[in-house]
């Protein structure tokens, strides 16, 4: 790829294990030949334990009005969501290749917090990802797809990638 694609990573919560923003710096750092990297952590909603469903919903409606103002217009976004769909690190970096070949040149990845995603930002989605049927924990997603999004760039530009 002759430009260089620039890739949003909009969160919900802030990493606070260091270990975790380690390797997100490292990826970060690996990513930085193939693309512009940004990460943007918006403040997530105080859920109580004994949340009701009201409550819960709540709570992802107001995550996803501050997920839904930093999305820059003509930007791709990508909302990660357990019901999106799966693909396997070949179809994932075809699927970003072929964003760039149509003229992308902003794909937003976006990650809920601890309750998911609202309707309202799943209907603003262009594409929902699926990483596992299984629930992770948000900010270990993070670096899970960052990994995949250097694998990504390593395929689309035949390069190695140790397995």
């Amino acid at each position: 790829m002759g430009y260089r694609m620039r890739i949003s990573l909009i969160c919900v919560g802030k990493l606070k294990e260091r270990y975790l923003t380690a390797a997100v710096e490292e990826y970060i750092k690996r990513l930085g030949p193939y693309c512009k990297t940004d990460i943007i952590e918006l403040p997530d909603e105080k859920t109580p334990d004994n949340a009701g469903p009201a409550q819960a919903e709540a709570i992802k409606i107001r995550e996803g009005e501050r997920i839904l103002r930093v999305i820059k217009p003509g930007s791709y976004s990508i909302a990660l969501a357990i019901e999106g769909s799966m693909l396997s690190s070949p179809e994932f970096a075809e699927k970003v290749g072929m964003l760039g070949v149509n003229g992308i040149s902003h794909i937003n990845f976006i990650i809920g917090g601890s309750l998911g995603l609202s309707k309202e930002v799943l209907n603003r989605a262009d594409y929902k990802l699926s990483f596992s049927q299984m629930t992770f924990p948000h900010q270990l997603i993070r670096v899970f797809l960052l990994e995949q999004i250097y694998r990504a760039f390593r395929i689309l530009n035949n390069q190695p990638y140790h397995k």
